[in-house]
């Protein structure tokens, strides 16, 4: 078999991890990964192991869904203290620049009142020395500035702490991504490998293009055991579909969640993958179904379900580049996208409000995106308009409507769209859901509550059409396919205030004469 040319197999998927955490982007850049694990991750294990099994009963609780419980049995508990054990000692350095963090927020509220913050630099913790610097903003409010590009240079970010798990997809739900850590299995095939190693992107393009088990093995460094693992996840036989090129017009097919697929005979554009590896099931598009080659991936914003490593890490090695929004620079809240995967191996354009991006036959812009991240102060977020193949395609992701007038500009701007996708997650997570582990003062629940990670409701979307004068509109399932439920973990029913207020926008689509349709799984729309 080592000669043998081989394709991976369909169902097989791979879970990106650091410190054995499913990785994203606020557990990969570096600050944000500090912060994470010495406020969330350690005290969750810490949590975990005071009372296992209240966590498990937690995990396994529907209306607990989406909660930080640790979904582990009890008798796996000393595997989970050794991997605490090892966060202390190997990370303790991360673990202080993150209290450095703190201490450094601290001594700006206490210090600087609007003078001279020259006489502040000595008193700052050591562990800050040479990757922030101080500054007011025109309100005299300070703030610690992150040097990112300098922090990815020091010994804050660790490709050690990253790995690699390679199994199949079962049908069953795996534990929720954002508590739970992934332990060693049998059926896991462990590669203790940095994201960025060639080996993957050797891997994964092998789902379009064979190669042998001996050339993959010795790309990702496999012992004998290791090797046997891949062998079980490869076949002689591709699992692509024939239908995943067309030879004429344009085509968008709805990969579910956000993902949209777009394209001619020339090109396609991909937005926010998040796809399954089930290709079994007749009820959604799956990796099978992506063209070998794609132009351009669109990020929208950094949340877990629209910059989805798991996805990413698979098309490696089949992308032109990732296009993603700008970052403000060294804000907490704001890690720089493109960073983050400049440093794990992909091509990366970085695009701001109407910059524009050709490609074969077509053209994207990036557009404004309003709200949704909790009233924070992030600004790598962004909307997208394709052009191509004579239509104009908005995907509006998460971009709230609050303030209907920005869509006046952007129809200004570029004309009318023929397709509009939007997202209508309109009562969503409370601010401390996402973001707990980078505020560094304690917050009540109540103005918690008040800030959401909230899309448009009935209204706003409403208005985002008044003003766009799109000609169709598609609100995406908002985490409501089971197959992606280890990262969304919503539960929603049809009396769900999410569902009413997207049948209220139907409605109000209907009788306007505007075609309109609430996405699930899989649809296709041909010209």
């Amino acid at each position: 078999m080592a000669d043998q040319q081989l394709f991976l197999r369909s169902k097989v998927i791979v879970e990106p991890l650091i410190d054995r955490f499913f990785a994203w982007p606020y557990t990969t850049a570096p600050v944000q990964s500090a912060m994470n694990l010495a406020f969330l991750q350690v005290p969750l294990l810490e949590s975990y192991l005071q009372s296992p099994q209240v966590h498990v009963a937690a995990s396994n609780n529907p209306d607990l869904r989406g909660g930080y419980f640790i979904n582990i049995p009890e008798e796996r508990a000393d595997e989970v203290r050794d991997l605490l054990a090892a966060i202390k000692r190997d990370r303790a350095h991360i673990l202080r620049f993150a209290d450095a963090i703190v201490a450094g927020q601290e001594l700006l509220r206490a210090n600087a009142t609007g003078f001279d913050l020259t006489p502040l630099y000595p008193k700052l913790p050591s562990e800050l020395g040479g990757l922030i610097e101080l500054a007011y903003d025109t309100d005299n409010q300070a703030q610690l500035r992150f040097m990112e590009p300098v922090v990815y240079k020091s010994d804050i970010y660790q490709e050690s702490r990253q790995s690699v798990q390679l199994s199949f997809e079962t049908g069953i739900e795996r534990p929720f991504v954002l508590s739970t850590p992934r332990l060693p299995s049998a059926d896991v095939l462990e590669l203790d490998i940095p994201f960025r190693h060639e080996g993957l992107a050797e891997l994964f393009r092998t789902r379009v293009r064979p190669t042998t088990l001996g050339h993959l093995r010795e790309a990702l460094g496999l012992d004998d055991t290791q090797a046997g693992q891949l062998s079980h996840m490869l076949s002689e036989e591709p699992a692509l579909a024939e239908d995943r090129h067309i030879e004429s017009g344009g085509r968008i097919r709805y990969f579910g969640h956000a993902c949209l697929v777009m394209q001619t005979p020339q090109a396609a554009i991909v937005t926010d993958p998040f796809i399954s590896a089930d290709s079994t099931a007749g009820d959604r598009y799956t990796l099978d179904d992506l063209p070998d080659f794609i132009d351009l991936v669109l990020i929208t914003h950094g949340h877990q379900d629209h910059i989805v490593l798991e996805t990413l890490l698979q098309l490696r090695g089949r992308v032109g580049a990732i296009v993603v929004p700008r970052s403000s620079r060294g804000n907490l809240a704001d890690p720089n996208m493109a960073l983050m995967l400049k440093n794990q191996g992909f091509p990366v354009i970085e695009v701001d409000d109407f910059d524009e991006i050709e490609f074969p036959g077509g053209k994207v812009t990036a557009t404004p995106f309003l709200g949704e991240h909790c009233d924070l102060d992030i600004r790598a977020k962004s909307t997208y308009w394709v052009r191509l193949a004579d239509k104009n395609v908005f995907a509006g992701a998460d971009s709230s409507g609050i303030e209907p007038s920005l869509y006046r500009y952007i129809k200004q701007e570029l004309g009318t769209a023929d397709y509009a996708f939007l997202g209508m997650e309109c009562d969503g997570a409370p601010l401390t859901w996402l973001y707990q582990a980078l505020l560094t003062i304690p917050i009540t629940k109540k103005m918690s509550n008040s800030r959401k990670l909230s899309g448009s409701n009935a209204e706003q979307a409403a208005a985002i059409m008044t003003e766009l004068g799109a000609k169709e509109a598609y609100v995406y399932a908002m985490g409501e396919e089971p197959w992606l439920g280890h990262v969304m973990a919503t539960t929603y029913t049809p009396d769900t205030y999410q569902i009413k207020q997207i049948e209220e926008f139907l409605t109000w689509c209907a009788d306007r004469g505007i075609k309109a349709g609430h996405l699930y799984g899989q649809q296709e729309w041909r010209w």
